[in-house]
């Protein structure tokens, strides 16, 4: 599968390394929003970086074809890039956790025609977590529930991925708390507090390719599936859900 990938910052370098280094995908080219002449990807003279602005994105879609785009950059790229997602019917896996309502709802017109995968976290675990702390809720609703979300100490903002966990269990965002401490790369905890007993929900990224394998793991379940728009709990569930039904059959 040819990728094209949208930011190279500190996650998409991460990310870029890991497809690069997949054997089931051709990393083709990153994009950023400014790249000097003839700059390539760290270690991979193969793999050019090209700047956004003042790029001719129709005539580089042209020359640069890809079968899908992975999106770590800021929201705004969506709408320098959507129309030729749109034109080729490629596939995009996002990870903006800052899309607006306008952006939203060009997604859903876009996935009128392509295959879209947007969550604010696409590592694995924090979605399987998110899934479990679902279950949990609704196993116990009496229970009480704490989100607690740790970053490196220059993110100003709380976390998209803990405001996500919070809405999916119907919390207000007065139940998140919130630490800057060093260097860590991401931790969220999910704190369900039951008479006699507690249970504690954890998640920590220990480094940023993990947002790499869960990009590859979202770029090939979408390959199985109709254009529309999905998160990466619908990939998941779906994914969980068949291999029920393989177990029951067996």
């Amino acid at each position: 599968m040819r990728v094209g990938l949208m930011g190279y910052g500190r996650a998409g370098r991460a990310v870029a390394r890991v497809l690069a280094e997949d054997a089931r995908f051709e990393l083709c080219w990153i994009a950023r929003r400014h790249a000097g002449e003839g700059e390539h990807m760290d270690e991979r003279p193969d793999v050019p970086v090209v700047g956004l602005a003042g790029t001719d994105l129709n005539h580089w879609f042209d020359t640069h074809p890809v079968d899908a785009i992975v999106d770590f950059s800021e929201a705004d790229t969506l709408f320098l890039y959507g129309e030729e997602l749109r034109r080729g019917g490629l596939t995009l896996v996002s990870a903006i956790s800052a899309y607006s309502d306008e952006h939203q709802r060009y997604l859903r017109e876009l996935a009128g025609q392509c295959r879209i995968m947007s969550s604010p976290n696409i590592t694995l675990g924090i979605n399987f977590l998110l899934m479990a702390a679902k279950l949990l809720r609704d196993f116990a609703p009496f229970a009480d529930v704490e989100v607690v979300e740790q970053h490196f100490r220059d993110k100003p903002e709380v976390s998209g991925t803990a405001r996500r966990i919070a809405e999916s269990l119907e919390l207000e965002e007065d139940r998140i708390t919130s630490l800057r401490v060093g260097g860590i790369v991401g931790h969220h905890e999910v704190i369900f507090g039951f008479p006699h007993q507690t249970v504690r929900l954890i998640h920590d990224s220990i480094r940023r390719e993990a947002f790499g394998t869960g990009a590859a793991f979202a770029l090939l379940e979408l390959s199985g599936h109709a254009p529309g728009l999905y998160s990466f709990d619908d990939l998941l569930m779906e994914k969980m859900h068949n291999r029920l039904l393989e177990g029951r059959a067996a």
